[in-house]
């Protein structure tokens, strides 16, 4: 049984603790709105990063369309494209034609002063 004379304190704590379980979830979401990892604050970090990803991922759609042309050039429903299955059969096998001149380069060489 509770007494009718509560003490003041606890008056008080009766009276103010749902206002003020209220403010401190307002000012929880507000903090997190204004300064969290999505909030306004960090608007600007992800729109550059987001632009970043679009430019990485226009690289990797322009590198995709190139092998997916050469992956259907190579489709043996269609027909393989001659010209594509020379260079690969060259490449692979390192051949040349009896008409063409080799000229060998040597990639870990310096180059001139003069350039």
């Amino acid at each position: 049984m509770r007494s009718r004379n509560a003490s003041p304190i606890q008056s008080l704590l009766r009276r103010a603790g749902l206002p003020a379980a209220v403010l401190i979830a307002m000012g929880f979401f507000g903090y997190n709105a204004v300064l969290g990892p999505t909030g306004i604050m960090a608007s600007k970090e992800i729109k550059a990063e987001y632009d970043q990803k679009s430019a990485e991922y226009a690289t990797l759609d322009k590198k995709r369309a190139a092998l997916k042309n050469r992956v259907d050039l190579l489709d043996q429903k269609r027909g393989v494209d001659p010209d594509l299955a020379d260079e690969l059969a060259r490449k692979q096998l390192n051949v040349v034609r009896p008409d063409e001149v080799v000229i060998p380069l040597d990639k870990h060489a310096p180059t001139p002063a003069g350039r």
